[in-house]
Order: C-alpha cells, then structure tokens, then sequence
C-alpha cells in the first residue's frame, strides 16, 4: 500500500509539474496576433502579390487585424485595384497604416488608404496628389480647373467649341478616378468631398489635417499606439459590423517572400527591357557558337524571366512586338552588315520602347537614358560583329581548297600533262597545260577531286626568257 501510495504521489508531481507547460504551450497556441504587412515603395506587381499572400497568412493564422504599414509615391493602377478588391473582401479588418515620421501615401496609396476599414498615419507623414496621369508620364490639364490656356476656367476646347480627343480621354480618366475614390469613401464613411479634391486638384494634407477633415481615424507614433487607439472602434468587414478588439495583441511583422522579392526587381520596366536584351543575345550567341553552354543556360533563364515580368506589366504588345523586331534587325545586321538593317533597328527598338507601357505611374516609366543606352550598345554589338565579318570576308582564305591558290609548289616528277609535286609538305597528284619538268618552281591555279591544277610560276618564265 505504501508503495501504491508513493507511485501515486509520485504520479501526481509529474503533471502537476508538465501542467503549467502544457497551459502555457496553449496559451501560446492561442495568442491573438496582429500582423503587419509593409509596402514599402511603388505599388506594383509585388506589392498586390505581397497584400494577398498577406492577407491569406492572416486568414490561416486566426489574427485578430492586420496592419498595412505603407510608405508609398503610388504605383499601377492596375495592382492599386487588385490591392483594393483583397481589402474589401478580406474577412480580417485591415487598418491602413501611413508610416514611419515622414513617409507619404501619394496617387494610388491615398486611394488603398481610403479602402482600408481603419485609416492612421505616424506624426510628420501625409497623403493625396491623387490625381491620375496620362500614358506619356506628365499629368494633364484637368477639367474645370489647373491650366487656363483654353479660357478663363481652364476648360480647353477646339474652334467647334468640343473638347480637343486627348483632353477629353483625360476627363474620362479623371471622372473615373473620382467615381472610384468617392465610392471607397461613402464604403467608409469618410470624407468623400476631399477625396475628390486630391483627384482633380492634386491636394495633399498632413496627418493632423487629415484627422481634422475626417480623411483618417487615428493618428498613433507606433503599432501599439495603433492598437491601442483601435481597440473598440467599430468597423463593417464582409458586411457585418464587428468591434475591435486590440489590446494585448501580439504584433508580428510578415516579411516579404523570396519571390517578392525578385518581382519587385524584374517588373521594374527597365529592368525587364535589360533582361530581354540579355536573353535574345545569349541565345543568339549560342546559337552562333553551339556547345558554350553558358550563353545559352544565361539567355534562357533572363528570357524567360523578363517575360514573366512583362506578363504581370500592362505592356502594349505592338510596343513589345516593335522591340523584338528591332532587335532582331540588329541581329541581322551583325551577320549581313547594312546600314538600312541597323537604323531600322534602332527606329524600330525606340518606337517600341516608347509604346511599351499602357499605363505608366510612380516607379514604373520607363528612363529613356537606359533605353537609349540600351539601343547604342545593340547598335555597336551589331557594328562590331559586322566588322569583323566583313574583315573576315575581305581576308584571304586561310583553310580548304582556294587557301591553295597561288601556293608554291615543287614538281617532283612529271609525264606529259601530269605528274606529281610537293606542296605544304605532302605529296599531290598535279596537272597542268603546259610540259613541266622535276626541279620546275610552279604554283597551284585551282584544287579539284584532290588533283592539283598548277601552272609554272612567272619568276621562273622571266628567267627563262632572259
């Protein structure tokens, strides 16, 4: 009995010992989180990828909120709308987030700033210029207001009184941007009126304005400030009205993938065109020279890399199809030197490079210093290639049968219109048209079926005469 006793004592301690292990594990298991998403830079490609695989880690990890940390001078439109559509129907609340002291949120940030379901921004941070921008990269005179060439409210119209195409394709721009922002506003029941203000005048406001026009929420130094500030605040997510519940969060930054990572560098455009360049030439040159390997295993891996970034970039095909023609040209023009085929592939390159972008933002236009640079070294690439092929062309045959020509030959033995003679250390079978005799000096006229056709060298005709 006392040994039962002891074994059960001794049972006891165990798990009394494990039993605060165990509730601590699952206190741990059970820890409510906040993670923080940061985009850091243009909005692109990456950053929707980013967002999205985001939010799907929030989703599978049962966090409370997530924080969408932007410091942003906008992006694509494109990628601003795929960011937008993951944060209206995400089932997390998303609190946008303009930070640290001194970022910004500009152009497509204010628009996914105002589609987040809680809006904040760090002291000595702003928002706005929101208005869009034309294909060509520089904003356009907007309508009612901005540039008053055309009249005293700026409204530019031709001689029947209409408006000129290009401006006309910009109100529609604009009009649509407007519809957008003010929409996401009313969803969040903010400050439309000013919303529009940062679409058709450009306006920015600083965090304290913001908070002042009801623009944002909150404005917090930090993430836990944030959450502090957040706790209790009622916020409508997949259409269901929910209160926050912020405090004692465990806050965890998600760090971008591997992958992002890569394709915040690749759907650079300029990037994606020097990457296009290596693929063709290293294919090119493999090709050229089968067996280098390198050129090839290169070629292909930024071939297929540029092309990946260019299917996630709103490209203008005809601008693509333009520039693979150039360069193809310039191809051409390394092995059948003419001017016409390198011009034409210079024209064509920068025609393309010029149409490539539909639609062009912050961080994502093209510089025409690394496209022009681009061009001339194709150009010179190509120029030198040909050079040298058109050297090699001019140039004596080196190998094969008319490198013979005019070699020096011994005859060794002769009878009638053949015999035998010694060139470049062998023995040849040899013809001629003339009687020759061993000891003449001759030289070779021509190589057929591996027989010799020689005739007797001038030098030794002019001694003979004299």
């Amino acid at each position: 009995m006392k040994i039962a006793r002891m074994a059960l004592l001794a049972a006891a301690l165990v798990v009394a010992a494990f039993a605060p292990l165990s509730s601590t594990g699952e206190a741990s298991d059970r820890a409510k989180l906040a993670l923080i998403i940061d985009v850091d830079g243009a909005i692109g490609p990456a950053s929707a990828r980013q967002l999205k695989e985001g939010l799907a880690t929030a989703v599978e990890r049962n966090a409370e909120v997530v924080i969408l940390e932007m410091n942003t001078p906008g992006g694509l439109v494109t990628s601003m709308r795929e960011m937008i559509a993951d944060i209206v129907a995400s089932p997390i609340p998303v609190i946008g987030y303009v930070a640290p002291s001194g970022a910004h949120a500009a152009s497509a940030g204010t628009y996914i700033l105002y589609a987040t379901h809680l809006a904040a921004m760090a002291p000595g941070t702003n928002l706005g210029a929101a208005t869009p921008v034309e294909l060509g990269g520089s904003p356009s005179p907007l309508p009612g207001g901005g540039d008053n060439k055309g009249g005293e409210g700026g409204d530019q119209k031709n001689a029947t009184g209409a408006h000129p195409p290009g401006d006309a394709m910009m109100a529609k721009v604009i009009n649509d941007a407007v519809a957008f922002i003010r929409s996401l506003a009313e969803l969040r029941g903010r400050n439309a009126d000013w919303a529009e203000k940062a679409v058709r005048e450009a306006a920015s406001l600083s965090a304290t304005a913001a908070l002042q026009q009801h623009v944002i929420e909150i404005i917090a130094r930090d993430p836990a400030d944030l959450l502090q500030q957040a706790n209790g605040r009622t916020v409508e997510v997949a259409g269901k009205k929910d209160a926050l519940a912020t405090n004692d969060l465990t806050i965890e930054t998600l760090e971008a993938g591997g992958l992002i990572r890569l394709l915040s560098i690749i759907t650079d455009p300029n990037v994606a065109i020097i990457l296009l360049l290596v693929g063709v030439y290293g294919l090119v040159f493999e090709f050229s020279s089968p067996g280098m390997v390198a050129p090839g295993v290169i070629g292909t891996l930024a071939l297929l890399l540029a092309l990946y970034a260019l299917d996630l970039l709103p490209i203008n095909f005809a601008g693509l199809a333009l520039m693979l023609l150039g360069i193809a040209f310039l191809v051409m023009e390394a092995f059948n030197p003419t001017v016409v085929l390198g011009l034409g592939g210079v024209v064509a390159f920068l025609l393309g490079a010029a149409m490539l972008l539909r639609v062009r933002g912050p961080g994502f236009e093209l510089s025409w210093f690394v496209v022009g640079i681009a061009a001339a070294l194709t150009l010179g690439l190509a120029l030198l290639s040909g050079s040298y092929l058109w050297a090699a062309r001019r140039s004596p045959s080196r190998v094969g049968a008319q490198a013979m020509n005019g070699l020096p030959v011994e005859i060794i033995d002769w009878s009638g219109d053949e015999g035998h003679v010694f060139a470049q250390g062998e023995r040849w079978r040899a013809k001629a048209d003339e009687p020759l005799a061993p000891g003449d000096s001759a030289e070779v006229v021509g190589v057929k079926d591996l027989v010799l056709t020689v005739r007797r060298r001038a030098t030794q005709e002019a001694s003979n005469g004299g």
